[in-house]
């Protein structure tokens, strides 16, 4: 490709004005507001951590580019928009963003894409010998670190929790390991789980699509209730999911294990004879008033072949405007604790909410999952979830009580991190100068204050 030699861009006049631009001006970035998720990982120590879940077996005396250096690299990068590691190709020589990793001297470079394409590709049981594949990680680690900090976030425990999970696809293009074709999504994907209370990421595990969507989550809640219990041991727990979720081994688990549950249910012509009369109800409530009409019911109901006993189920019995529109929901709670219409209106439709914080993982590329191996790829998830608790843990202490508290991560990027700022390096300071003109500067001052605390 040809080299452009353009050193000056004029533009249409000003009036009498000239309008020039020039390439020239030296320590320049585009992410000075990255300064406030510097401070925000301060706040809860997470890039401390998450290189203590890393091993790195090369010789220290040919070390350039640090292993904390190289992580907090990848994860701040992820957080300020930049997806891919070609992009660090020009992000290395990026002041800010060497400050944010921890450089001494943040005019040197970064480390390059496939420094940090090394790091990634380390396979399990990587002998030491191994010419370049010398930084390994511990999946256990980086998921007891997620809950911990969770749990950190609390200053007392709870009385209850609810934790949401649910599974997406993330479509492939490739031919990476454990690649499927789904045939509800019509493509070939994995199928990562999600672990969610409220605002708080507490697994992100990658699998292949060819699997149920409860696939593994039984162990996943397991290792998740037994760390919060020990923490918390009084603390009442409730797992709420859609029907992919409705199936006998975690549910047995829960009742086993003293969790409790609210499952969406798949509809059924069984289930519709149960609701026959609440549909008549419905349908007479819908032409009286000309509105959608819906009534609740419950009974207790057991499968033919996959349940070992009988379980409340909550209906829906809804009429909307030429059709009907049943719902259901399998529940350890009893009446006294959730009665139908509040259990399923209040607690059960408020998973929906967990939909946003799947759209925040998309926004901090998870779905970027383009080398060749699952472990590289959950490695890669990671560090997107990683990326997120950097942001969450902005929006959760400095955004705190502001216009943006339950901003999305994508608008505090944005409006907050994505600010232009000139960086100067003198014997004592290092100046990195924004303009007067940023119109959210009373945002960017709570934050600094709430994180200085």
């Amino acid at each position: 490709m040809t080299e452009c030699s353009q050193s000056q861009f004029p533009f249409e006049a000003h009036f009498s004005r000239q309008v020039m631009g020039r390439f020239d001006g030296s320590q320049l970035t585009t992410d000075g507001g990255g300064l406030l998720l510097r401070q925000a990982d301060r706040k809860i120590g997470l890039l401390q951590r998450v290189t203590a879940c890393f091993t790195d077996h090369r010789r220290r005396e040919r070390v350039e580019h640090e292993l904390h250096q190289m992580l907090a690299q990848r994860i701040y990068g992820l957080a300020l928009g930049y997806e891919d590691l070609n992009d660090h190709e020009q992000l290395r020589e990026d002041p800010l963003l060497a400050l944010l990793a921890g450089k001494r001297e943040i005019t040197e470079p970064l480390a390059g894409k496939s420094t940090l394409n090394r790091m990634e590709l380390t396979p399990a049981g990587s002998a030491l010998a191994e010419r370049y594949h010398k930084i390994t990680y511990s999946a256990e680690a980086i998921d007891a670190l997620l809950v911990e900090i969770f749990l950190e976030a609390h200053r007392k425990p709870p009385t209850e929790i609810v934790l949401d999970l649910d599974a997406t696809d993330t479509p492939l293009h490739g031919r990476q390991e454990g690649r499927f074709f789904h045939g509800y999504y019509n493509h070939y994907c994995y199928l990562p789980l999600y672990v969610f209370c409220g605002d708080h990421l507490l697994c992100a595990r990658l699998r292949p699509s060819n699997q149920d969507p409860s696939a593994g989550s039984p162990e996943e809640v397991a290792r998740i209730v037994a760390q919060i219990r020990k923490r918390w041991p009084k603390v009442r727990i409730v797992l709420r999911a859609d029907s992919g979720f409705c199936r006998e081994e975690l549910m047995a688990w829960c009742e086993t294990h003293a969790v409790d549950y609210v499952f969406g249910f798949a509809r059924n012509q069984r289930l519709r004879r149960k609701i026959a009369r609440a549909m008549r109800e419905a349908r007479q409530e819908h032409r009286r008033t000309g509105k959608p009409a819906r009534v609740f019911t419950e009974f207790f109901y057991r499968t033919r072949a996959s349940w070992s006993r009988a379980r409340r189920v909550v209906a829906k019995a809804e009429q909307i405007e030429g059709k009907e529109n049943p719902r259901y929901v399998v529940t350890s709670l009893a009446p006294e604790q959730g009665p139908a219409q509040r259990l399923y209106e209040q607690l059960y439709c408020a998973r929906g909410e967990m939909e946003n914080r799947i759209k925040e993982q998309l926004s901090l590329f998870s779905d970027r999952l383009s080398t060749e191996t699952l472990r590289a790829n959950q490695l890669r998830l990671y560090f997107s979830s990683l990326a997120y608790v950097l942001v969450h843990a902005l929006r959760r202490i400095g955004l705190r009580g502001t216009e943006w508290a339950e901003a999305q991560a994508e608008t505090i990027r944005l409006k907050l991190l994505k600010i232009a700022a000139r960086v100067r390096v003198t014997a004592r300071r290092i100046w990195v100068c924004y303009s007067g003109a940023y119109p959210w500067k009373h945002l960017f001052t709570a934050a600094w204050s709430a994180l200085r605390c």
